[in-house]
C-alpha cells in the first residue's frame, strides 16, 4: 500500500522535507517515475525559492529576540491547554476543600450543644453557677424577666425529684437566655431556656464530654437540659418541666 498520495498538500510537504523518512523516499522515486509529477514539482520549488529570495524580511527587536532565547519553544496550543488544566485542578480542589470543611464543620445543633455544655462546665467550675439564689419560684421568675426580653417559666419538678436551686443569665446561639438550676442528689441540673416556636433543632438525648443532654419545646420556650446526671433521669426531670407536672410557686 502506498504512503504517498501526490495530492497539493502532500506535494507542499515533500518540497518542504516534512514528511516522515519512508514516505519522502517513496515520494521521490514515484517523481523520479513521473515527468509530469517531476515537472510540476519543479515549479513548486521554484515558486518557493522566489518566495524566499524576494519576500520582505523584518528583524525582530533585540529586546523582543532576547526574551524569546530565555523562553524554551512551546506549541501554541500548550498554554491555553495549560491554563485549562490547572484551571480544572483548581476548581477540583476547591470543591473538594468545600466538601471536606462541609463534612468536618460542626452543626448548628452540634454548636448549640458545645455551647450549653460548655456554659455547664465554665458555670460550674467558676462556682458562678447561680446569680440569684433561691427554692422559690417567686424571687427567681421576676429576677430573670427584669433582666431579660422574656420571662421564662420557673416551675418545681416535683415528681422528677429535683429541687430549684435559682438562675442565672447566660449566652447561648448568639442570645441572652435563662438558666434554671436544679439539684437533683449530688448532681447539678442546667436548664437552659428562650423564646422559641419550636423545640431546638437538635438530636437529644446526647452525650457531650461525658454530660448529658436533652431538649424539648414547651409554652413557646425551647429548653435544653445539661447535666452530669444519667440520661433518664435528665429526660424525666426535662419531661417533668414541660408537661405542665412542675408545681409552680
Amino acid at each position: 500500500m502506498s504512503r504517498f498520495d501526490a495530492t497539493p498538500q502532500a506535494l507542499n510537504a515533500f518540497i518542504d522535507g516534512e514528511l516522515d523518512l519512508a514516505t519522502q523516499l517513496e515520494a521521490e522515486a514515484l517523481v523520479e517515475r513521473d515527468a509530469a509529477l517531476r515537472q510540476h514539482t519543479e515549479q513548486l520549488r521554484e515558486l518557493s525559492r522566489a518566495v524566499r529570495l524576494q519576500a520582505d524580511y523584518h528583524a525582530a527587536p533585540a529586546a523582543l529576540r532576547a526574551h524569546l532565547g530565555r523562553r524554551p519553544h512551546q506549541p501554541r496550543w500548550l498554554p491555553s491547554f495549560t491554563w485549562r488544566i490547572a484551571g480544572a485542578g483548581a476548581l477540583c480542589s476547591l470543591v473538594l476543600a468545600w466538601g471536606l470543611q462541609m463534612a468536618l464543620a460542626p452543626s448548628a445543633s452540634d454548636l448549640l450543644l458545645n455551647e450549653a455544655v460548655a456554659s455547664h462546665v465554665r458555670a460550674t467550675l467558676a462556682q458562678r453557677s447561680i446569680d440569684v439564689a433561691s427554692t422559690d419560684q417567686h424571687t427567681v421568675k421576676p429576677w430573670l424577666s427584669a433582666r431579660l426580653d422574656f420571662s421564662p417559666p420557673v416551675q418545681h419538678p416535683v415528681a422528677a425529684g429535683a429541687v430549684l436551686q435559682g438562675g442565672r443569665i447566660d449566652y447561648l446561639g448568639g442570645r441572652p437566655v435563662a438558666v434554671l438550676v436544679y439539684q437533683l442528689r449530688a448532681h447539678q441540673i442546667d436548664v437552659f431556656i428562650w423564646p422559641s416556636r419550636e423545640r431546638p433543632a437538635i438530636d437529644t438525648p446526647a452525650a457531650r464530654r461525658g454530660f448529658q443532654t436533652a431538649a424539648a419545646g414547651f409554652d413557646g420556650m425551647a429548653w435544653l437540659a445539661v447535666s452530669d446526671v444519667n440520661a433518664e433521669d435528665l429526660a424525666r426531670v426535662l419531661q417533668a418541666l414541660t408537661a405542665g407536672d412542675g408545681a409552680p410557686r
